[in-house]
């Protein structure tokens, strides 16, 4: 038996090895190939899109960036004027006594010429003496007319005026806080501080007078 099986290993192992020999070699030589006939793939360069002539230069190229003016929006053309308004506006012209309803910072104030104002903040940007344009208004009237906004009167119609007296302020406060079972207490202590006006001019414009366009 044993003299029988050498013989067949030794005749197989010369073929097994044959086989074997493509096979393990066949890899190597595909992957040497591909390897060989690939080109390396080279990626075009980005383009860099020219500069739009509106836009501003690269602060980063060593220019100094200019500044960009923000473009002012055309104001709306002033609105027509009611027939009502034409017809009545005269009449509350002639009447003297004028009052008017002001919007100062939303807040609503009934006044007439010579009148004060205390606001109940202190007015950033004022000083004692500075004259104000009051522009805003709801409401106003005379002894027998009355002109209503909706929501404001027309700022064309009217002219109001305030100076600035100044600054008052309330007396010291003081308000002690404390907790039940604690044995200490604590002080919230406050000053505020108002602006004083006056009303020193209210005048209607007439349609005569150019106060309204046609």
């Amino acid at each position: 038996m044993s003299g029988i099986l050498f013989p067949c290993v030794r005749a197989l192992r010369p073929s097994t090895c044959l086989r074997l020999a493509p096979l393990l070699s066949t890899p190597a030589l595909h992957s040497r190939r591909t390897f060989a006939n690939t080109t390396p793939i080279i990626e075009p360069a980005e383009k860099q899109a020219s500069p739009h002539a509106n836009n501003a230069a690269n602060p980063t190229d060593g220019q100094v960036r200019p500044l960009a003016f923000k473009k002012s929006h055309p104001q709306a053309p002033p609105t027509p004027v009611a027939d009502s308004v034409r017809q009545l506006l005269p009449f509350l012209v002639a009447q003297p006594g004028h009052y008017i309803t002001v919007h100062i910072h939303g807040f609503p104030y009934l006044v007439q010429e010579g009148d004060q104002i205390r606001l109940p903040f202190r007015m950033p940007g004022v000083l004692p003496g500075d004259v104000l344009r009051l522009n805003r208004a709801s409401v106003i009237g005379s002894r027998d007319y009355t002109m209503k906004g909706a929501p404001h009167v027309d700022e064309r119609v009217f002219e109001c005026r305030a100076t600035v007296l100044g600054t008052e302020s309330e007396p010291l406060r003081i308000k002690i806080k404390k907790k039940r079972r604690q044995r200490r207490k604590r002080q919230a202590k406050s000053k505020h501080r108002y602006t004083v006006l006056r009303i020193s001019e209210l005048s209607l414009k007439n349609l005569d007078d150019g106060g309204l366009d046609a």
